[in-house]
């Protein structure tokens, strides 16, 4: 924890504790632990993202109608790599639209910037979007330690810092931001549009884990047939034990979890999203998504569904036209 976090959840401390002494109810020390848990939504949205200036870090092959580079920026004082893909071409009055792109599990120390979704991020270059890929941390040669989606912010304050970070590109509309996310990334874009509700303008998830927490920490691997490897499981469940230990496990103590999971936070999004999953999904259970899809819905949010009958985790079976789906989605609320 670097001194910017320390000296916030100071402050948080002290308020909690003023709070003690200004309500009628009665504080416990569990009561204050668990408001300051930074992996909370609420505490998430109590945290400040500013990121940096993107920085290029190196000049890749160009494609026909794109540049290529590696950039990075500051996240919690750590440097994070991305891809960043910029448009050729006469740039739009207001700048060029985003699309920051929120990869799916990767062994991290075999996770490259430009090795993984090539497909994915070459078709929205081609269709006129900046495209920035975070590596997060402790994955390829960003620094600090790999950790859990489910159980850690980590990863998502590395994307809310990426998102701050792509606005102050030169290149780019700031007001035309976007999320593509699948697998693990799905649940990452969640969290985002749950914790910054304006400066996202769309966002897109494939296959994601957006399942309830619940789900996510006690049923997840038993309804799907694919198996993980040690190290893929040991990432997933990281920080786990140690949170049950504090707070006891769900049946326990279900408003710390339901605090976290941002599927219950769903009647706070503005953004418009759009859900697609393959319902031959053997990694992560497909109706993750529908059950997101319902709560939105529920909820009278602008959501699109659609759902593909004989794809895989990456809707290979029918990719190009869940892209033109998803680029028809983004062209409709991030180019004028």
């Amino acid at each position: 924890m670097n001194f910017q976090n320390i000296t916030a959840v100071f402050m948080a401390f002290v308020a909690a504790i003023t709070s003690l002494f200004q309500s009628p109810k009665t504080l416990t020390f569990k009561d204050v632990a668990q408001n300051l848990n930074p992996l909370s939504i609420p505490a998430m949205r109590e945290r400040s993202y500013s990121g940096s200036e993107i920085t290029i870090e190196k000049t890749l092959t160009s494609a026909p109608t794109y540049n290529r580079y590696i950039a990075s920026y500051i996240s919690d004082g750590l440097k994070i790599y991305g891809l960043l893909l910029v448009p050729k071409g006469e740039k739009p009055v207001k700048g060029w639209p985003v699309i920051v792109f929120n990869h799916g599990y990767i062994t991290p120390e075999k996770y490259t910037s430009d090795g993984n979704y090539l497909a994915y991020t070459d078709a929205f270059a081609k269709n006129g979007y900046v495209v920035f890929k975070p590596d997060y941390r402790g994955n390829g040669k960003s620094e600090g330690k790999p950790t859990s989606t489910y159980f850690s912010p980590d990863y998502t304050v590395d994307d809310l810092n990426a998102i701050s970070s792509i606005k102050k590109y030169p290149d780019v509309n700031p007001n035309a931001i976007g999320l593509w996310g699948h697998s693990m990334g799905g649940n990452i874009t969640l969290r985002d549009v749950v914790v910054n509700r304006t400066d996202i303008k769309a966002a897109v998830i494939w296959a994601g884990v957006v399942g309830p927490i619940d789900e996510i920490m006690n049923n997840w691997q038993n309804r799907v047939s694919y198996k993980p490897d040690a190290e893929d499981l040991k990432l997933r469940n990281q920080n786990k034990e140690m949170l049950i230990n504090i707070y006891g496990n769900f049946a326990e103590n279900p408003d710390f979890w339901n605090s976290t999971d941002p599927t219950n936070f769903v009647s706070d999004i503005n953004t418009p999203i759009q859900i697609q999953v393959g319902t031959n999904d053997t990694q992560v259970p497909p109706d993750f998504s529908s059950s997101l899809y319902k709560k939105l819905k529920n909820e009278n949010k602008n959501v699109e569904f659609y759902g593909y009958s004989v794809a895989d985790h990456n809707i290979s079976q029918d990719f190009n036209l869940a892209m033109k789906r998803s680029i028809e989605f983004f062209d409709k609320y991030l180019k004028p």
